[in-house]
């Protein structure tokens, strides 16, 4: 197939998920303008960190672009006189700093290609669509049944992800969806593993994971057609958005937060659940449990993207779960996101943040404690619950399952020992990512704790407490230094009024340091 044998291997090693900081270091007047002086650092180490040069007009600018989000972004207005002067200039960079502090902190502001390429033009200066293209346009060459007729642009979060609406040329009203995407940090499948597990996946079938049509791979990327649904995904549903829509626009500020029913949420949680626990079982990788990656159908709900822990690509929610070393598994990783999941689908919205110190009124205590044992403080420090655990919690374990497909996926034992493999490296590299994490956050709390106005007070008191106790061992070794040189001389005929006699013990401890 020209598609698999023509388009060159490749791997990205950035992991596109590790969260970008901002600080304006200082700014320039030139003629008619200010330019500030941006470092931009990539996860905790300030090695790898850079410079970048932006003026007003590429915020504004980006601003702009951002808008589709319909957040209130908090740049600051435009001058036209006067944006010159010291005062101004001082002023407009603070709130500049905090626009970027904003963006950067949004968990989907700053994963969008526009924030990355405007703080790391190096690495994302690429068309992603017009690379997708091309490799879609290859395989077009060996599959002419198929028919491009829309790209869905933006409508998933992934900068390397692309999306194309499909249909098939004899089939013409029937809608498919073709997902591309190139190999992630993570692929350390060999390519020929890689490939047969890719083709393997349409002949996956289980009630609650959602059918793929036609799969196929190279060495540097992979594609996928499935069925398109008009209904979206369970996300849709929570925030009410169309499934075409760009990922900004469907996600970042619904316009009504609302959860579900409690039937339905416990429905969608069990159905979730199970699928999980059939993955599980089969020593298949998973790792991409997000609101989006569930797909409704009817009132079923339906597990996507399953290809992405064989591509190698970095989960939605590994910015949360990476700050925690006691969930380092993949399976651990799924349990914390279902609490993702469970709580959107309880209170239409994501948390603020993980962990979770309070929850709200909940349509059902049973649900609360669900999400306590997944995303509370002792759950992220102590570790997370099995599947199996979780399916005989209240909340779920009354949920009747009516379904008479019987689930059907064979892996091949040497491909299952691929797998084993590869999910230990992936684990592997989670585990030294977290460690990392783990001793710079000792490192900063002690600093901090070391320069607080508390510990400089600490240490003063200290300090004159050992000076003190050193002024009176001092004055005690001189008494004892004149003592002895007075008794010293018993008959001797040495005079008392001797020169070098020492000096009296009372102008010692006037002049003992304190």
């Amino acid at each position: 197939m020209a598609f698999m044998e023509k388009l060159p291997a490749g791997k990205v090693l950035l992991d596109d998920t590790v969260p970008l900081t901002a600080a304006i270091e200082a700014s320039q007047s030139l003629q008619s303008h200010t330019e500030y002086i941006i470092r931009v650092q990539r996860g905790i180490s300030v090695e790898n960190s850079w410079q970048i040069v932006r003026r007003y007009s590429d915020f504004d600018l980006l601003n702009n672009s951002l808008q589709i989000a319909g957040l209130s972004l908090p740049l600051p207005p435009k001058k036209l006189i006067g944006n010159m002067d010291r005062e101004f200039i001082a002023e407009r960079q603070k709130g500049l700093q905090n626009y970027l502090n904003v963006i950067t902190t949004n968990h989907i502001l700053s994963n969008c290609e526009l924030v990355k390429k405007f703080l790391d033009p190096n690495n994302y200066s690429a068309n992603y669509t017009e690379i997708a293209l091309q490799h879609v346009s290859m395989f077009f060459r060996s599959e002419p049944k198929w028919e491009v007729v829309e790209p869905l642009k933006d409508i998933g979060w992934r900068i390397r992800k692309k999306y194309f609406l499909m249909k098939i040329k004899n089939q013409p009203k029937e809608r498919l969806v073709l997902s591309w995407a190139d190999l992630g940090p993570d692929k350390y499948l060999s390519d020929k593993d890689f490939q047969c597990l890719i083709k393997l996946l349409p002949s996956c079938l289980h009630p609650y994971i959602y059918r793929v049509t036609f799969a196929t791979a190279n060495e540097s990327s992979a594609l996928l057609i499935r069925m398109f649904n008009e209904k979206g995904t369970l996300k849709d549903l929570i925030y009410k958005a169309k499934p075409k829509d760009p990922f900004l626009k469907k996600y970042c500020n619904p316009k009504k937060v609302q959860g579900l029913e409690l039937q339905q949420i416990k429905t969608y949680g069990r159905q979730v659940l199970e699928v999980l626990k059939f993955l599980h079982d089969k020593g298949f990788p998973y790792g991409h449990l997000h609101a989006s990656n569930v797909m409704l159908d009817g009132d079923t709900c339906r597990l996507l993207d399953l290809e992405n822990s064989l591509l190698g690509l970095p989960s939605f929610y590994r910015s949360y779960f990476s700050q925690f070393r006691k969930i380092n598994t993949l399976e651990s990783v799924d349990v914390h996101c279902f609490g993702h999941l469970l709580y959107e689908m309880t209170y239409g919205r994501p948390p603020d943040s993980v962990p979770v110190d309070s929850f709200p009124p909940a349509p059902s205590m049973a649900v609360v404690a669900v999400l306590e044992s997944t995303l509370s403080c002792e759950a992220c420090k102590n570790g997370m619950p099995t599947v199996s655990r979780l399916l005989q919690m209240p909340l779920f374990s009354d949920v009747l399952l009516t379904t008479s497909e019987k689930p059907q996926f064979k892996i091949p034992t040497k491909l299952k020992e691929a797998l084993r493999i590869a999910k230990e490296c992936i684990e592997k590299r989670l585990i030294e990512e977290q460690k990392q994490i783990h001793q710079h956050r000792r490192l900063t709390r002690a600093q901090s704790h070391h320069g607080s106005e508390e510990e400089r007070k600490r240490r003063k008191i200290l300090a004159r407490k050992k000076s003190k106790r050193s002024a009176v061992e001092n004055n005690e070794e001189h008494s004892a230094k004149y003592s002895n040189s007075n008794n010293s001389g018993s008959g001797a005929s040495s005079p008392l009024t001797s020169p070098s006699s020492p000096t009296p013990p009372s102008t010692a401890v006037e002049h003992a340091p304190f």
